[in-house]
């Protein structure tokens, strides 16, 4: 098993199925039960999952919100996105337990690395909420800065799409896909992977970070617990 310990990163609009709105129980379910199989092999997971379903912050800014509180109630939407995942990890059976970035006991556990490193050596998943904690941060920046505090062996961004291109595979059907490019290639072809801070963490930290396609049932147990290509790998050497 070439991944012992890893920190999957995934979209609040990932949580809201086709719409990407609100909470979808169908999309959830199948992310729990793709998530239960890489523990099942032993896998030891953390799992940032962002808000953006329920607000986002930036956005929230162009409505005429204040940006300190507007971010302030994606974090809090961060925190409903894990309490749902987590209440569906464990009617699979799976010990599971939200973390937030700022105190907010009973609701969930205050941070700390070493509570979240002991959840995930006995089996658990320790699904960590709230962003960083500070506005103008991105749920990218904690999930990479959380990546490397746990030491995770990899990043899994889980996207809609199925790895990264020159061009929005959306908007292009000519796009080309990239099995696997450097952080250099990266700032010098100018492509949009994650926010500068979160990639920054990632680079400076030697951190991988695997964009694929989360939506596709099976996809992250066929990643990670057969090896195969799957999505683009992100790093500091070729692969």
């Amino acid at each position: 098993m070439k991944y012992k310990r890893i920190l999957l990163k995934l979209s609040g609009e990932s949580l809201g199925g086709k719409s990407g709105k609100g909470i979808d129980p169908a999309a959830i379910k199948q992310y729990s039960e793709d998530i239960k199989k890489i523990t099942d092999s032993g896998i030891q997971v953390a799992i940032v999952v962002g808000g953006g379903n329920i607000f986002r912050g930036v956005t929230g800014q162009d409505e005429g919100f204040d940006r300190v509180k507007g971010d302030q109630m994606g974090m809090l939407a961060t925190v409903i996105n894990s309490i749902g995942l987590s209440m569906f990890l464990k009617e699979k059976g799976i010990a599971s337990e939200v973390f937030t970035s700022v105190p907010m006991e009973p609701i969930a556990r205050y941070y700390a690395r070493e509570k979240a490193l002991s959840l995930m050596e006995n089996g658990g998943i320790a699904i960590i909420a709230g962003g960083t904690g500070n506005p103008f941060f991105t749920t990218d920046s904690a999930a990479a800065l959380r990546a490397c505090e746990i030491n995770a062996d990899v990043f899994l961004k889980g996207t809609r799409v199925d790895g990264v291109y020159d061009s929005d595979p959306e908007k292009n059907p000519s796009a080309v896909k990239y099995t696997s490019i450097t952080f250099s290639e990266v700032l010098h072809k100018n492509l949009r992977i994650m926010d500068a801070t979160a990639f920054d963490i990632c680079r400076e930290n030697n951190m991988p970070v695997i964009v694929f396609d989360m939506n596709k049932k099976g996809n992250l147990y066929e990643l990670l617990c057969k090896g195969k290509d799957i999505g683009t790998t992100v790093g500091n050497k070729q692969e």
